[in-house]
């Protein structure tokens, strides 16, 4: 959806497989360029293969995309302990707010819609939250797409409270037709 909207002259196929298989696709499938995280790239050892990084401005990632999550059982206060040392705050923000502009729009993998959320001031830091209060400061660029890209539509704005931020640019994007969109795919926000 994106890429059409960027680029309505190229022709999107859908490519399934693991990282190596996409990458032999590439060369004996005659795609002339395909998407993939840069994060496996990386982690595989093959960020040399990457020509290019599409910035949020272009293509807004999926909601949680690169975060990375451990689960354990519920009241397992040893294990919680353990696992809080490990929780990188801004990352656990960010996500959240990601989550709750999904949960408001009840997307899920086939509706083409993303939220990429960043922390812009650190609790306590000066401009941090409103009037400057003591809340980490976060903004958010969402969007929902048609799949042809013909329609795009995108929000971006800037709050304290995760949650609060997610659903409200949520609610944004469903005042300007959003649910329309959504409808297409059986998903009533």
């Amino acid at each position: 959806s994106q890429i059409l909207a960027a680029r309505p002259d190229l022709k999107v196929k859908s490519l399934r497989g693991n990282i190596d298989t996409r990458l032999n696709k590439l060369a004996s499938e005659g795609f002339d360029v395909i998407v993939l995280a840069a994060a496996g790239l990386h982690r595989m050892g093959w960020g040399d293969r990457i020509v290019e990084y599409l910035a949020p401005e272009v293509c807004v990632p999926t909601v949680g995309q690169g975060a990375l999550a451990i689960e354990c059982r519920a009241g397992d206060e040893f294990v919680l302990e353990l696992l809080g040392r490990l929780q990188h705050a801004p990352t656990a923000l960010a996500v959240s707010a990601e989550r709750s502009f999904l949960r408001r729009l009840n997307g899920g993998c086939q509706v083409p819609l993303g939220a990429y959320a960043t922390l812009v001031a650190e609790a306590g830091a000066p401009g941090a939250g409103a009037g400057g209060s003591a809340a980490p400061e976060l903004a958010i660029a969402a969007m929902v797409g048609s799949p042809d890209g013909r329609t795009m539509l995108r929000e971006q704005m800037s709050g304290s409270d995760p949650e609060a931020l997610g659903r409200e640019v949520a609610e944004r994007l469903l005042a300007r037709g959003a649910d329309k969109l959504l409808a297409e795919f059986g998903v009533e926000a």
